[in-house]
């Protein structure tokens, strides 16, 4: 397989670029910073985001987006944190035939999906989103993961799974791009609570509480969407919440965690080099909720907690004793 670009040497992106390489693919792998892109340039290695891992002669750096109207690629992976895709996208001086989307969020600003800003400044390109818990470093040490390709055309979305596929990382097909991308942005969410009640001491109970009710979060707006109810209880879905809420190597986590040790949020992204998606993700589901009259505590809760500054145990307080309902209501 030839003509594949990767646009986004952060850790996910440096990570898919390795699985790739690992299979014997050729990857040109995009670099924004300057400086980054000189030193694997260099010495063959991402210190900034993925150090410890060797990039094989398999993977070219570029740090130039000219080279799409050179070079034009057979298909383009877009590992872009959600609040520079556009501004990314724009910079494409010619338009690929074939985009696959790893980010997952959703555009505060507009509450566009990725599929929806990707079709906004490229067109109508052929699209699929690929998600499901994928810790980079995991993925880079080939740990048995799944994920799955979600895409209205059945044969592209095929086509993703086999190119991604090998003993190392398994991918399944789907046709709901709406649901997947949903549980993308949602569980992010859902993944800073989780680290705040474990930061706030509370143990297992809390933490199961917080999930199962963050996935009925994830059903809601789902639903009101029009996505698959099925792919909530699947990879991108719970799969992918279960990860991110529990696992130590979660960026959101690690976020939702120091906050609940005390920190302020100015204090916990100052000591973080990679984005954490559901910060911002949070503000656009909330929105999305109102608008779609969906309700979403938890998330809501996040809100108030990150951006406006409420106490971690009295949002917790308000949650446990709001009115009494069915499980399903």
């Amino acid at each position: 397989m030839e003509g594949i670009y990767i646009i986004g040497a952060g850790s996910w992106g440096t990570a898919f670029s390795y699985h790739l390489a690992r299979k014997g693919i050729k990857v040109k792998l995009w670099v924004r910073e300057k400086e980054l892109f000189e030193k694997i340039k260099n010495e063959r290695e991402n210190t900034w985001f993925l150090p410890g891992f060797k990039l094989n002669e398999k993977i070219e750096p570029f740090n130039d987006l000219s080279l799409f109207s050179e070079q034009p690629p057979e298909l383009t992976f877009l590992a872009v944190p959600t609040k520079y895709m556009r501004s990314v996208l724009r910079k494409f001086p010619a338009r690929p035939k074939v985009v696959v989307n790893l980010s997952k969020g959703i555009e505060v600003e507009t509450l566009a999906r990725m599929s929806e800003v990707i079709r906004e400044e490229l067109g109508m390109v052929e699209y699929a989103v690929l998600s499901g818990p994928t810790f980079a470093l995991e993925v880079a040490e080939g740990n048995p993961t799944v994920v799955v390709v979600a895409s209205k055309k059945y044969e592209l979305a095929k086509k993703v799974q086999e190119i991604v596929s090998d003993q190392y990382l398994r991918a399944y097909t789907s046709d709901d791009v709406l649901g997947v991308e949903l549980c993308g942005a949602v569980k992010n969410v859902i993944a800073i609570a989780g680290g705040a009640v474990e930061g706030l001491g509370f143990g297992h109970n809390t933490l199961a509480a917080l999930i199962v009710r963050g996935i009925a979060e994830m059903k809601r707006i789902a639903n009101a969407m029009g996505a698959n109810p099925e792919t909530i209880s699947g990879i991108a879905g719970v799969g992918d919440l279960v990860l991110t809420a529990t696992g130590n190597l979660s960026r959101n986590r690690k976020v939702g965690y120091e906050l609940g040790k005390g920190k302020s949020l100015k204090e916990v992204l100052s000591s973080m080099k990679m984005v954490a998606e559901g910060i911002e993700t949070s503000k656009a589901i909330v929105k999305l909720a109102g608008k779609y009259g969906v309700e979403m505590p938890i998330s809501e809760k996040m809100v108030e907690v990150v951006f406006g500054g409420k106490n971690l145990k009295k949002a917790l307080k308000e949650l446990m004793t709001r009115k009494l309902k069915m499980e399903n209501e």
